[in-house]
């Protein structure tokens, strides 16, 4: 803020400062406004201390009442996902950590040391993202080849 003494300004007299509506109006027009208009974060409180496991938001004017939301905060399911193997998320229907059957595929045949493998129909590669495929030497016979090998180290 500027020095004190070199701004001073004032509020031009007859007017008060701040304005708005105050005291008890102003606590009906909130109650008010959180009983026909709550917000997201007031609809997500109700829904939470109420034991409830999701609400539907009435804020989202495109999707008035479709959505459903859960009322765990991110930590909370960050915290329980922790508790839980990958096969206890299989058994309760979260597929985030599953492969897919294509991701399936490819591990099985990267496994076994395939180079390609073929899911629904097309063929795939089981080298991974910047992996360089192994060059292998063919067989070169005579009096070249052994220069070559001996220049390789083969």
């Amino acid at each position: 803020m500027a020095n004190r003494l070199y701004n001073k300004q004032t509020t031009p007299k007859g007017y008060k400062r701040g304005g708005g509506v105050t005291g008890k109006k102003k606590n009906v027009i909130q109650r008010l406004r959180k009983k026909f208009l709550p917000t997201f974060d007031e609809q997500f409180s109700d829904a939470k201390k109420s034991g409830k496991k999701t609400f539907t938001s009435t804020r989202d004017k495109s999707k008035k009442g479709k959505l459903e939301y859960s009322t765990k905060t991110a930590a909370e399911v960050k915290a329980e996902q922790k508790r839980m193997s990958n096969r206890e998320r299989a058994r309760v229907g979260d597929t985030s950590k599953q492969l897919s059957e294509k991701g399936a595929a490819f591990k099985l045949a990267r496994k076994s040391g395939k180079k390609e493998f073929t899911h629904k129909g097309k063929k795939y590669s089981t080298l991974l993202k910047g992996e360089k495929p192994n060059k292998i030497m063919p067989e070169l016979s005579g009096k070249t080849s052994k220069k070559i090998k001996k220049f390789i180290g083969g």
